[in-house]
C-alpha cells in the first residue's frame, strides 16, 4: 500500500513538472514581449512548443495561440501574436503586437522535450496598463494692464501757448504735443514756470537808463563846480 502511494505521489510530481512565473508588464498600444527560451546545443535539440493562455495543462497547451515545429510557425491563432526570436537558436519568445488590456493574464510556455515527463512549461504573468498621459500643461503668464475706472490709459492733445507782443519780439505761438496724462501736467507746469511778462521788463529797463542818466548830470555839475571854485 505504501509502495502503491509513493509510486503515484512521484508519478504526479514528474508528470506535472516544474513551473517558473514570471512577471512581464507592458503599456496598451505598445508591442509586448513574453520572453521563453531553452538550450540548443545541436541541431537535434531543436523541438516543437507551444504558447496558450492560462496556466500549463499537463499536456500540450490550453487556448493555444501558437504553435511551432522549431523551425518554423505551424499554427498561429491571431495575428497578434508572433514568434520574432530565432528560433533555431532556442528563442520562442511571444511578441504580442499593439497589446490591449484584454491581453493580461496568464501565459503557458510548453517546449516539448524527448522522453516522458521531460517538457519545459513556464507560466509567466502578464499585466497590461493604460499608456501614462500626462496632464502637465505649459504655464502661460499673461499680464494685462488695466486703467481706473473714468481715466484714460492714453491721451493725446495739444497745449498751446501765446506769448505777449514785444517792441524786441515778434508775437508768437509755442505748441507742444503729448501722449501722456502726467507727461502734459508736467509740461503745463514747465511752460507756467517759464513765463514772463515782457512789458514789466521793458519799464524796469527804462528806469534804469533814466537813472544812469540822471547821475552822469549830476556828475558834470559837480565837476563843473569844483573848477569854478
Amino acid at each position: 500500500m505504501l509502495s502503491y502511494v509513493c509510486t503515484n505521489w512521484v508519478l504526479l510530481v514528474l508528470f506535472t513538472g516544474s513551473a517558473v512565473s514570471e512577471l512581464v508588464i507592458g503599456e496598451v498600444g505598445q508591442n509586448v514581449t513574453v520572453p521563453c527560451s531553452y538550450t540548443v546545443q545541436m541541431t537535434k535539440d531543436i523541438t516543437s512548443m507551444c504558447w496558450g493562455r492560462d496556466s500549463c495543462p499537463n499536456s500540450q497547451c490550453s487556448r493555444t495561440i501558437i504553435w511551432t515545429d522549431g523551425w518554423r510557425v505551424t499554427e498561429q491563432y491571431g495575428s497578434r501574436y508572433l514568434l520574432q526570436g530565432k528560433l533555431q537558436e532556442g528563442d520562442v519568445s511571444l511578441t504580442i503586437v499593439n497589446a490591449e488590456e484584454a491581453d493580461s493574464g496568464t501565459y503557458c510556455c510548453r517546449v516539448e522535450h524527448r522522453g516522458w515527463f521531460n517538457d519545459q512549461k513556464s507560466n509567466l504573468k502578464v499585466v497590461i496598463k493604460k499608456a501614462r498621459i500626462s496632464t502637465a500643461s505649459p504655464h502661460t503668464h499673461t499680464s494685462e494692464q488695466t486703467s481706473a475706472p473714468g481715466s484714460t490709459t492714453e491721451s493725446s492733445f495739444t497745449v498751446t501757448e501765446t506769448w505777449p507782443a514785444s517792441a524786441s519780439d515778434p508775437p508768437r505761438n509755442a505748441s507742444a504735443s503729448c501722449s501722456d496724462t502726467s507727461e502734459c501736467s508736467h509740461v503745463t507746469a514747465n511752460m507756467q514756470n517759464t513765463s514772463v511778462s515782457l512789458p514789466s521788463q521793458q519799464y524796469s529797463e527804462n528806469g534804469l537808463y533814466i537813472g544812469i542818466g540822471s547821475c552822469a548830470v549830476l556828475l558834470v555839475i559837480l565837476i563843473l563846480a569844483l573848477f569854478l571854485t
